[in-house]
This record gives C-alpha cells, sequence and structure tokens, in this order.
C-alpha cells in the first residue's frame, strides 16, 4: 500500500511525461546505474527517506532507489518546488511521496515527520530540514541504529551540518554530496548559473543593457554572474569573502559593496546561504530602484528579506504565476520572484536534467556505500568517497560517447612520488 498525500492524483499522466523526458537525458542514474541495481538489488531491505525539491528529476532518482529495491519516502524540501505532476506519476508508481505545491510551513514539517514515522534506515536531505528533524523529535531512530547515515545535497544543508558537527551536535554519519566534485561543479555553478533564466521567465525581460547585481559568488552564484553576462547584462559582485571578491573581479566583473550597487540595480539575484543579503532596513529599501526585479536562487526565503518587504509595502499585487508587485509607500514597485524563494526552482523547473544526472547518480552511489559499510561508518561529517566521485565522472562521460587519457606507470609514480626533481 502506498502511502501519500498530494495535490492532484489525475496528474499522473502528464508527470510521466515529464519523467520520460528527463529521464532520457539522465543516462547515468536513469540508465546506467538503474540496470545495476535491478539486478543487483544493493538496496534490499532498505528504507530510504528523502527531503528533496520533487521535480522530474529528482522522480528518476526515486525510481533507481526503487529499483535497487529500497522502499522510498519522499517529501518536498520547498513549499513552492514540487511539480505537483510528478508526485501523482511517483504516487502510481509505488513511491510514498507527501508533497504539493504551495504547502505551508505546518504542512512542510508534518510532510518531513510522516516520512521520519516510517523509520527510514537513510536520510537524503536538501537544507537539512529532514536530519535536523530527526534529531529534534525522533532521536530514537538515531539511538536505535535506525538510520545508518544521512547524505545532504546542498550548500546551505552542508553548512548546516558543519555547524551541529563543530558543536558534538551530529549524532549520525553525514556525507556531504553538494562537496563533491560531480555535484558542486556542474549542478551548483551551471544548474543554478542557468536559473537566471527565472527572471526572464518571471517578467519578460531583457537582460541585454541591463545593470544586474549577483549577490555572492561562490559556486552558484558565479554561474550566474557568467550566464547574466553572457545574456548582455553589466555584472555587479557583491561579496564578503576578499579572495571570492578578487576572484570577480579578475573574471572581469564589477565589485562593490551592496548599498553602492542597489541604487543602479535593474535585477538583483542572491545565491549566498546567508541572511539578509540585502538588510531589512528603510534605508536600504530607499536605495532600490522603480522596477527592479529581485529574485533569490539560494535554499531560504530570507537571503532577500522577504518578510520586512511585505510589510515595508503598502500594497502587494500578484501579478503573474509566482511574481508580486510590492508597492511601496512612495510609490515605487518591486518585482519579487517566488515569494523570495528558489526562483530557479519555482519559475523555471529547477536545474536542467543533464547536471542532476550527476548529482543523483552520486546519491543513488551513496546510498548503495552506506549499506556496504554500514558497519563501520561513525558519526560526524564523512567526505564523499574520491573513487565513487570519479566514478561519476567516468560513467557521465561515457554515456556522452567521450574518452580520456590515463596516466602510465611512469606518469603515476611520477605525481604521486617525490624523489625525482629537476
Amino acid at each position: 500500500m502506498v502511502n501519500y498525500k498530494i495535490a492532484d492524483e489525475s496528474l499522473a499522466d502528464k508527470g510521466k511525461e515529464s519523467l520520460y523526458v528527463a529521464e532520457n537525458k539522465m543516462p547515468v542514474v536513469a540508465k546506467m546505474i538503474r540496470d545495476r541495481f535491478t539486478k543487483e538489488k544493493p538496496l534490499k531491505g532498505i528504507t530510504i527517506a528523502g527531503c528533496l525539491h520533487v521535480t522530474k528529476e529528482t522522480a528518476n532518482l526515486a525510481r533507481t532507489l526503487k529499483a535497487g529495491g529500497a522502499e522510498v519516502y519522499l517529501c518536498g524540501s520547498n513549499p513552492l518546488s514540487t511539480q505537483d505532476d510528478v508526485t501523482a506519476a511517483l504516487v502510481q508508481e509505488g513511491i510514498h511521496t507527501f508533497a504539493w505545491h504551495g504547502n505551508t510551513d505546518d504542512e512542510f514539517y508534518w510532510c518531513i515527520r510522516e516520512c521520519l514515522k516510517a523509520k527510514p534506515n537513510i536520510l537524503i536531505d536538501d537544507g537539512a530540514d529532514m536530519i535536523v528533524t530527526a534529531h529534534k523529535e525522533f532521536p530514537e531512530l538515531i539511538s536505535s541504529g535506525t538510520i545508518l547515515a544521512c547524505q545532504e545535497e546542498t550548500t546551505t544543508g552542508v553548512k548546516r551540518f558543519k555547524a551541529m558537527d563543530k558543536l558534538g551536535q551530529l549524532k549520525v554519519p553525514l556525507f556531504p554530496v553538494n562537496d563533491a566534485r560531480c555535484k558542486n561543479q556542474f549542478d551548483n555553478e551551471l544548474g543554478t548559473g542557468q536559473g537566471i533564466i527565472s527572471a526572464i521567465y518571471g517578467m519578460h525581460v531583457l537582460f541585454a543593457g541591463k545593470n544586474c547585481v549577483i549577490a555572492g559568488y561562490g559556486h552558484c552564484s558565479s554561474g550566474m554572474a557568467l550566464r547574466a553576462r553572457g545574456l548582455g547584462a553589466n555584472v555587479i559582485v557583491t561579496e564578503i569573502d576578499p579572495i571570492k571578491a578578487l576572484q570577480a573581479r579578475f573574471a572581469g566583473f564589477q565589485v562593490m559593496p551592496i548599498a553602492k550597487a542597489l541604487p543602479d540595480a535593474d535585477i538583483i539575484l542572491t545565491a549566498t546561504g546567508c541572511k539578509h543579503v540585502i538588510a531589512p532596513t528603510k534605508e536600504m529599501f530607499a536605495l532600490l530602484k522603480d522596477g527592479v526585479i529581485l529574485g533569490n536562487l539560494g535554499h531560504f526565503d530570507i537571503e532577500i528579506p522577504t518578510k520586512e518587504l511585505y510589510e515595508h509595502a503598502k500594497e502587494i499585487k500578484p501579478i503573474r504565476s509566482d511574481v508580486e508587485e510590492l508597492i511601496f509607500p512612495d510609490g515605487r514597485r518591486i518585482y519579487l520572484l517566488a515569494k523570495g524563494r528558489l526562483a530557479n526552482l519555482v519559475l523555471s523547473e529547477g536545474h536542467p536534467s543533464e547536471v542532476m544526472d550527476m548529482s543523483f547518480a552520486l546519491q543513488a552511489l551513496m546510498s548503495e556505500y552506506i549499506v556496504k559499510n554500514k558497519d563501520s561508518l561513525k558519526p560526524g561529517m564523512i567526505d564523499v568517497p574520491v573513487d565513487i566521485d570519479d566514478l561519476v565522472g567516468i560513467l557521465k562521460l561515457q554515456s556522452m560517447g567521450i574518452d580520456i587519457d590515463e596516466l602510465t606507470e611512469e606518469q603515476y609514480k611520477y605525481i604521486h612520488g617525490y624523489e625525482e626533481g629537476t
């Protein structure tokens, strides 16, 4: 019996079409790994709970985990990123799914609890909410050894777990999949970078000639800066890290404090993982240009001070799907995308399937790794094994028909030794 709560079961046929489109662009996780998992059943007897953006790409991860023998429970990691047609298709395929677009905060955590009630052995998180909830409300799953290990998909979640680990409060083995090269150098940079099209979808805006402020210059933000420039925008980067600021400047972008950048900004996009990138003050709000588009592509809705912007506005008008016009007391109009949440997921379906193929291949292979090594894993942060990261890269290259060189024995000894010098 499938347990679920979704928006509309009648959307299943449309969801299957979406899954098919994504599957054809995800040859590693949806073909290579799934075929082997179907034969070998490495996850037989294991229950896996995922708190992830429920998109067509995530659905193909869930199908692969199920093919490997796992019982799979899935809930959304963001109230606005769930694709309701996808959830309907998943339910038909026997995936326990608790997610719908536009759920409230209370409903969001209810969905997480429903997944945790299934006593999962592996948790796959995106933002840390499920694993933190397990620590706070379901400690018996940890103390009993029911939870074997966990995985984290995004930068914000990894930061939270590093803080927990430093304080000695992380009680489970935790693999920061986000930090693997096959994830952060592709999903983060290319996926989030391309996410700037959410502003185009939201307001049908031309980037060429616009002043576009990109907050941050990490993997995600640097990709956004590059693609905004490629569309013809004049790009300004704001940073707190001196090295990243230098990288941005030497990449040819203007770099300045955000308060200096705001008055001329036509588009502002954030992806820092921090709160209040724009300070929630009337003085900062006064710097915003009439007609500016505000979009956040970081995990939480606090990078742009959404709550305070709503309170400051004298009128809030929905003008397009997931776009609101905030009219300030002085008459200036601000256009907020996706209620300050992940605009790239809410307005433009999230990251392309091609890059999510690698991210979710890592999640699938790490689930297998956890089962095989469950008796030797200790609580705390554990790096994704390099050989698994490399294997995903090799499989992706193979799927693209690309061969690369291999080290000769002499070359291997040279780069791993020290005696041979000048």
